[in-house]
């Protein structure tokens, strides 16, 4: 089976994702995906004629992030007419699928040149408060799915994880994405956005609050009381749909703004080769992608299905956890990272190095390129090998991906 190479990654800053306050705010979501396919070709001096397919992810397909985005941010980005273009939906997890689609694709022999990537514009008017499943009673009576930072708090719940080992975690990615900021260790990956006219419209992160400690922390309320028990028109309230499954559950709200990931704006790229195309083109390759994988799991509690992601990616790459030198689980909230470090009992000197979505921020339908990207600019500062990727996803799943550098 021919290997799947990484060429390059690229990604934008983060931008605060709310109207009025963030740079990006401004722009068409096309406009962010264009960025990154621009920098993608300049970079390389590809010929766009030669891409097969630009394999794109957006969550929230709607208003101007609807019409297949990543065809359209191909055409916005002056690629050959004859690069197809497709966008898909894995929730959370789309940018690490749009990856793992376009890897498979190159190790399957059927495409040789792939660009794979993601956009989010959080800042865009919300499709509203409602459980996944909202409109069809049958499918929530047999998989009742609530609100994700309900979910995050009854996860927490069971696991007898306290607020304060969520606000510590909290506390040290601020500290480590601080780090690695004025260390320049996303420099190599981070391409500037620009307005129609030429001028910067965002050149750095934006979201970070590097003075959060955890007295800060603590002074926050719980986020998501009130929106477990918001009901709209007939249907359960969040709460009641996670106390379907789990009657028992006194779910206790420890998650707030500062242990959760943040809303913003981004978009990243991966450019993806087969070896005889690269070699023929002079492109020389990172990394290699060694395993992909896909997992479930319950629906209603949403956030679980990283753990036997990682694991079902580990045993089809024939790997142990001591393989892998660096790991990046997306900071959805606070416990996901903290639960998958305790239940795979992970050195935390490995495992989201230089901060996570706490403090960068998680553009969804983007984040799952930007961590791959991020991973692999870290293997080669630090001069190792391997890392695996994954995040939780919207309705009870998990994508994973392992890379090795060449």
């Amino acid at each position: 089976m021919p290997d799947a190479y990484i060429i390059d990654a690229c990604r934008t800053p983060r931008g605060i994702g709310k109207q009025g306050r963030g740079a990006l705010a401004h722009l068409h979501p096309q406009h962010l995906g264009r960025t990154v396919l621009e920098a993608l070709r300049d970079r390389n001096g590809f010929d766009t004629a030669d891409v097969d397919d630009v394999v794109w992810g957006t969550s929230s397909q709607v208003s101007e992030q609807s019409g297949d985005l990543g065809r359209m941010a191909a055409l916005d980005a002056g690629y050959a007419v004859t690069a197809s273009g497709v966008t898909l939906d894995r929730f959370c997890g789309s940018g690490i699928t749009a990856t793992n689609f376009a890897a498979n694709a190159v190790m399957a022999g059927m495409e040789d040149l792939v660009v794979a990537g993601g956009t989010e514009m959080m800042s865009l008017p919300k499709k509203g408060l409602l459980p996944m499943g909202a409109n069809n009673a049958h499918l929530q009576e047999i998989h009742p799915q609530s609100h994700q930072g309900v979910c995050a708090d009854a996860i927490a719940t069971l696991e007898g994880i306290p607020r304060e080992a969520l606000d510590a975690l909290a506390a040290e990615t601020q500290r480590r994405a601080d780090v690695a900021i004025k260390e320049g260790r996303f420099d190599k990956s981070l391409v500037p956005v620009l307005n129609l006219d030429g001028t910067v419209a965002l050149d750095h992160e934006e979201f970070p609050r590097p003075q959060t400690t955890v007295e800060t922390l603590t002074q926050l309320s719980p986020s998501f009381p009130a929106v477990a028990d918001y009901r709209h028109e007939d249907n359960p309230t969040f709460r009641e749909l996670i106390n379907q499954k789990y009657p028992d559950l006194d779910i206790q709200h420890v998650h707030h703004a500062g242990n959760s990931s943040g809303v913003v704006d981004g978009a990243g790229a991966i450019l993806m080769a087969g070896e005889d195309y690269a070699k023929a083109h002079g492109l020389t390759p990172r990394a290699r992608v060694v395993a992909t994988a896909n997992m479930g799991d319950d629906p209603t509690l949403m956030l679980n299905a990283p753990v036997p992601a990682a694991r079902k990616v580990l045993a089809r790459a024939g790997m142990t956890l001591d393989d892998i030198d660096i790991f990046e689980i997306n900071e959805a909230f606070a416990v996901v990272s903290e639960k998958f470090q305790r239940d795979l009992d992970l050195d935390r000197d490995k495992v989201n190095v230089n901060g996570g979505a706490m403090a960068l921020g998680h553009p969804i339908g983007a984040t799952g390129a930007i961590l791959i990207g991020t991973v692999l600019d870290e293997l080669e500062r630090t001069d190792q090998q391997v890392g695996l990727i994954t995040m939780c996803a919207g309705g009870g799943m998990a994508p994973a991906i392992i890379i090795e550098r060449v």
